[in-house]
């Protein structure tokens, strides 16, 4: 079996949660029950949980390739075509961004498209692009 990455997040709102990752990004929702229910995020198995207090905490700042990003974040990475259609999609659903579509450490090994969102239920949401053998690089050789 291929391994599976698993994540629970907390939402301050179901049907909000639900519209985003369904609606927005086009992902697909897997069992429900009270309280929470499963996302199909890229194939990766997310679960969203009632939890408004826990969406509260401050996500904190890091800086990124000259911009300042969200500390506290989750995401995928997703071949260049899919994350540029992505990029449209969400583009088409004027959605704004936490940190906006770039290419960020240019011309060094760990280039990468990027682009982060708030999912609107207290969670923000990151789409790389990079070639899989180049996501743990480093700038020094």
């Amino acid at each position: 079996m291929e391994p599976l990455f698993h994540l629970s997040i907390p939402v301050n709102d179901l049907n909000r949660a639900k519209a985003f990752y369904i609606d927005i990004l086009g992902c697909s929702v897997g069992r429900e029950t009270r309280g929470r229910f499963d996302i199909n995020f890229f194939g990766h198995h997310i679960v969203a949980h009632l939890s408004p207090g826990e969406t509260k905490s401050p996500l904190g700042t890091i800086p990124s390739d000259g911009a300042t990003a969200p500390l506290r974040h989750f995401g995928v990475i997703l071949p260049l075509k899919d994350w540029k259609d992505m990029e449209r999609r969400l583009a088409d659903h004027d959605v704004s961004f936490t940190l906006s579509p770039r290419v960020s450490f240019a011309g060094k090994p760990a280039e990468q498209h990027i682009m982060m969102l708030a999912d609107g239920c207290g969670n923000i949401v990151e789409f790389k692009s990079q070639p899989r053998d180049r996501v743990f690089a480093t700038d020094t050789p």
